[in-house]
């Protein structure tokens, strides 16, 4: 067989893995060491695992990871999740569909300070359900928002799927924060305003919350406080030239310690279950990008990313249409595997042709995120929606599914905005020092 049909057999072989529910690190590390060894030899293959854990497990830039996954943990743990919603509440709370904006607001807010899709979701469902279920909101008008909404904790930074396609692309991590500012925006309000419409159609389909006085508004004010001042210390520091991203990680880390400790917020318990949670969500993730490496490394020696570029390169399309038709792989994918894999598996074979057409690789980051992001609601491997589901354990699972994918057209019509507007993403990146 040629190298290149044994690296296509690898997909096959890959994807038939992950359906057995084998960790997807694992198989990615697997299928790069079978195939490296039967295409260069099994020391080699030894070699090459041997040396990509390693460097990995080793690297600097990737310790970025552990300490933004701290800091989320942190902010969870002492309850800084559940005063966001509990301020957007009390200033949303009484309009049409109040908690689902509330719960919204709630995620943005949240996600500037946790970076993963699926612990903002989780996070949220704990807080906001109880919520909404207590002024009959429909469970897939609740269920859907806290999913969809969850997804905004990898557009906001910080994120680990921009740390990892930033190592992966040896683009600016920083930059790549800054790019992702004003779409997580966009966005937030793309979501607000499809809740507004769902709720203006379907009149029944929620309470409205008891409206709030000032002074409850006032006090409510202090869970805004304490995620602004991380945000700016973290992205403000960043954006100014002060730091590197790890010591943003680091300072965002420690300062949302110094928060949590100040307000008496978390306890003992709390604390060690932070450690606990950051060292197996790091874990979980470095092994995945180890796995991607050495997957990496064996497509590279079957030449499929290099015939790939060339192919695309000779067609005789728009650049637009090309970009286009590398959206609709990745929307397809994303109802088929884990975000982060799929990020590690396909960068290697559309990088180089998108940079190659003159596209803005931090532009192209911000939009590989969205289209992402609309893989973490869509059926059937849907993350967000199975971690909601297993908070709401009474929603029946396509229940979340329906409700989130009233949400999927405004991160669909976010990514055409960006498509058409480029400098939405690529206008602060231009101003950091």
């Amino acid at each position: 067989m040629t190298p290149t049909l044994i690296g296509l057999l690898s997909f096959v072989v890959l994807v038939l893995l992950m359906f057995l529910k084998i960790p997807v690190g694992f198989v990615m590390a697997i299928v790069g060491f079978t195939g490296f060894g039967l295409l260069v030899s099994w020391d080699a293959s030894l070699n090459l695992m041997a040396r990509d854990f390693f460097a990995v497990f080793s690297s600097y830039n990737l310790t970025v990871i552990p300490l933004f996954v701290l800091m989320g943990q942190v902010a969870h743990h002492s309850g800084m999740s559940g005063r966001l919603f509990n301020t957007a509440h009390k200033f949303l709370g009484h309009l049409p569909g109040g908690l689902a904006i509330a719960t919204i607001g709630a995620c943005a807010g949240f996600s500037a300070i946790c970076g993963s899709t699926s612990a903002t979701a989780a996070t949220m469902a704990s807080v906001a359900l109880p919520q909404m279920k207590k002024y009959n909101y429909d469970p897939a008008l609740a269920t859907g928002v806290v999913a969809a909404g969850g997804s905004l904790g990898i557009l906001i930074p910080p994120s680990t799927i921009f740390i990892i396609y930033g190592i992966m692309t040896e683009q600016s991590i920083g930059r790549l924060f800054m790019a992702g500012v004003l779409p997580g925006i966009l966005l937030t309000l793309l979501f607000i305003l499809t809740i507004v419409l769902w709720t203006r159609l379907s009149p029944g389909i929620c309470e409205k919350a008891p409206k709030a006085t000032w002074k409850e508004k006032i006090a409510s004010l202090t869970g805004v406080i304490e995620t602004f001042i991380l945000f700016i210390m973290v992205m403000g520091g960043l954006f100014a030239g002060f730091f590197t991203p790890t010591e943003a990680a680091a300072i965002g880390a420690f300062g949302a310690l110094l928060i949590a400790l100040a307000g008496r917020n978390l306890s003992w318990g709390g604390f060690v279950k932070s450690l606990d949670e950051t060292t197996r969500v790091s874990c979980m993730i470095f092994v995945i990008v180890a796995g991607a490496t050495v997957f990496g490394h064996f497509l590279a020696v079957t030449g499929i990313p290099a015939n790939v570029g060339m192919w695309v390169s000779g067609l005789s399309l728009p650049p637009p249409v090309i970009i286009g038709l590398i959206l609709l792989v990745y929307l397809a994918l994303g109802c088929l595997m884990d975000s982060l894999a799929m990020i590690m598996l396909t960068i290697p074979i559309f990088f180089p042709v998108v940079t190659a057409l003159g596209y803005d690789p931090i532009w192209f980051g911000v939009i590989i995120v969205l289209v992402t992001e609309m893989g973490v609601i869509t059926p059937p491997v849907g993350i967000n929606v199975y971690v909601v589901a297993g908070v709401a354990r009474d929603v029946p699972l396509h229940i979340i599914f329906k409700g989130a994918t009233h949400l999927l057209m405004a991160i669909l019509v976010t990514a055409i905005l960006l498509i058409l507007f480029p400098q939405i993403a690529t206008y602060l990146p231009s101003l950091m020092k």
